[in-house]
C-alpha cells in the first residue's frame, strides 16, 4: 500500500501554492510515496478578497479534518501574518479537536513551510509558532535541518527558508519564488516522504 503524504496549505497570492506544488513534486519522486495537494478553506468573503486583489483559487480540493487521518505524513504550508501562521490555517487547526480528543495524528510526521513579506517578517518565528499545535496533537515535527547542503549557506542572493523549512519572500507580492528556493522546496518533500515511508514502514514490519 503506497505512504501518503498530504500537502495541505493556505495561500492568498500564490506564493506558498507555488512552493507547495514543489514540494509535492518531491514527494512523489520517493517509490512508492503518493503525494496530494490540498486547500484549507477560505474564512474571507469574495468581496473582502476582490479588495485585496487576491487572484482566484486554484482547483486544488478542499480539505476536512476528518480527511487528515488518511495520510501517514504532512507538511503544512501558509503565509505569515505578524510572525504567525495565517488566520485561514489556524481556523482549519482549530475544528481539528476531534482528531485531537482521540489523538488521531499523533506519531505522524509533519514539516512545516512558508511564505513572508521581508527578510525579518517571521521565516523562522512562523514556523516556531506553528510547531504547537503539532506538539497538541502528538505529531512527529520534521524540520529540514541543514540537508539541503551547500543551498543553506547562499549569500549573494536572497532567499527564503530555514532549518525549520522551505520558504520564499513575497515582497509587494511582485516576487516569485525563486529556483533556488523551489529546489528546497522540492527537497523537503522528498525528504519527509522519505522519512514518512520508513516510519510507516517501521509500524507494519
Amino acid at each position: 500500500m503506497a505512504t501518503k503524504v498530504y500537502i495541505v496549505y493556505y495561500s492568498m497570492y500564490g506564493h506558498v501554492e507555488t512552493l507547495a506544488e514543489e514540494i509535492r513534486k518531491g514527494a512523489a519522486s520517493v517509490e512508492g510515496v503518493e503525494a496530494k495537494l490540498w486547500q484549507v478553506p477560505e474564512t474571507l468573503p469574495e468581496e473582502v478578497l476582490s479588495k485585496m486583489s487576491a487572484p482566484p483559487k486554484s482547483e486544488s480540493p478542499i480539505i476536512t479534518p476528518n480527511e487528515l487521518t488518511e495520510a501517514d505524513g504532512f507538511v503544512f504550508g501558509f503565509p505569515t501574518r505578524f510572525g504567525m501562521m495565517a488566520a485561514q490555517f489556524k481556523a482549519f487547526l482549530d475544528a481539528t479537536g476531534g482528531l485531537w480528543r482521540t489523538q488521531s495524528l499523533a506519531g505522524k510526521p509533519a514539516g512545516i513551510f512558508y511564505s513572508t513579506g521581508s527578510q525579518g517578517g517571521g521565516q523562522e518565528t512562523t514556523a516556531l509558532t506553528a510547531i504547537t499545535q503539532l506538539v497538541h496533537h502528538g505529531m512527529v515535527f520534521v524540520p529540514i535541518g541543514y540537508t539541503f547542503g551547500a543551498g543553506m549557506f547562499e549569500m549573494e542572493n536572497v532567499k527564503g527558508g530555514s532549518p525549520y523549512g522551505a520558504g520564499t519572500f513575497a515582497g509587494d507580492g511582485s516576487r516569485q519564488p525563486t529556483e533556488l528556493e523551489l529546489q528546497q522546496a522540492f527537497h523537503q518533500g522528498k525528504y519527509i516522504a522519505t522519512i514518512t515511508k520508513k516510519l510507516k514502514g517501521s509500524t507494519t514490519a
